[in-house]
């Protein structure tokens, strides 16, 4: 029923009149150009997002939306192949108040009672189909990021009450400790010696939508961290952040292979390890290849990492693959080979082992 009203009033509405250029190609052609010459690059994307408010009218969003914890809202993305990006909170938890539809023409998502931790960016894009190769309509997006705020809450709740923060040498590190009112005064503080941590604009940045950014994280940045907040009433303390320098610089995996023994006897029992030092947050997959694989010889193969501190603030992450060849006989010699990979790519090792 909202939609019909909405229809009769479309020449006051841009977002309405775009989902109809099938019969009148021109017609909706001289407000979009409008628009675009009028429009900065910051609202460009903002052109199919609309929140639907009272009375079935429609208001397009900024970059940046406050509302109080605790309300509803509909937001509306023109177009018929839809898709949503919203925080992974309400992911994480199969969370019954988010509702997402695809209609004819727009695709919906409702958030009802909202909450402190709903705070994040929702943002939406159409998706160009070709068969079943999909990919992202770069011109037709929308983004806006919704503070949620709550005087209790000022700092948007996390599952857990620690977390570690890996500062790498190569990239900004993120300390998370958003706020729900924008307006509230952040601080960062360092546990142990207590000090506030200056934030000189330049080397540390507060970023409203992120959190505090080290643009150039070094070892001396290292410790146990908390952001403080402060509006309208007693400051708040955020969970605890535990800043690691990472050792191992980004790339694909530096990877190390051994062998008990090089030489085995018959019902010999042999052990093939491959170790990977890298940083700590990034898996590591192994790959085997081994001389009885394609007479699906059985073996044991058992994959486990940890964490080791330098001694030095360093933090590196060994993952190792052992695999197992039990009553070792003439068709297990040969070269055991080694694959690990990572987002950055692979790397391949070998070692021989031959019968006594």
């Amino acid at each position: 029923v909202i939609g019909q009203p909405a229809k009769s009033k479309r020449p006051k509405e841009p977002g309405e009149n775009k989902i109809k250029p099938v019969n009148k190609k021109i017609k909706p052609k001289t407000p979009k150009i409008k628009e675009r010459e009028s429009a900065d690059s910051s609202l460009k994307s903002q052109s199919i997002l609309t929140q639907v408010m009272d009375k079935g009218r429609f208001q397009k969003l900024a970059a940046t939306l406050s509302l109080s914890a605790g309300q509803s809202i509909e937001l509306r993305c023109k177009g018929s192949n839809v898709t949503w990006n919203y925080p992974s909170y309400l992911d994480t938890f199969k969370d019954s108040r988010l509702s997402i539809k695809q209609l004819d023409r727009y695709g919906q998502l409702i958030l009802a009672n909202s909450t402190a931790a709903d705070t994040g960016e929702y943002s939406c894009w159409l998706q160009l189909c070709n068969g079943n190769k999909c990919r992202k309509d770069e011109t037709k997006t929308g983004s806006t990021y919704i503070f949620f705020t709550d005087q209790e809450e000022l700092f948007v709740p996390t599952p857990s009450y620690f977390e570690i923060v890996y500062l790498n040498p190569d990239k900004p590190a993120v300390i998370p400790c958003r706020v729900t009112t924008p307006s509230a005064k952040v601080t960062l503080h360092r546990e142990f010696p207590a000090e506030e941590i200056e934030t000189d604009g330049t080397d540390i940045i507060y970023d409203v939508k992120k959190g505090f950014v080290y643009q150039h994280p070094t070892s001396d940045h290292k410790g146990i961290v908390y952001c403080k907040a402060e509006s309208q009433g007693a400051p708040q303390i955020s969970i605890k952040y535990h800043l690691l320098y990472v050792e191992v610089p980004k790339g694909p995996p530096s990877t190390t292979i051994a062998v008990s023994s090089n030489r085995a006897e018959v019902s010999d029992s042999v052990h093939v390890i491959c170790t990977v030092l890298g940083e700590p947050d990034v898996d590591v997959n192994f790959r085997w290849q081994y001389p009885g694989q394609e007479s699906e010889r059985p073996v044991i193969i058992q994959n486990f990492w940890r964490l080791i501190n330098r001694g030095t603030g360093h933090t590196t992450r060994i993952s190792k693959s052992v695999l197992v060849v039990e009553d070792f006989e003439a068709g297990d010699a040969g070269n055991y080979i080694c694959i690990a990979q990572n987002l950055q790519g692979e790397t391949t090792v070998a070692t021989k082992v031959e019968l006594n």
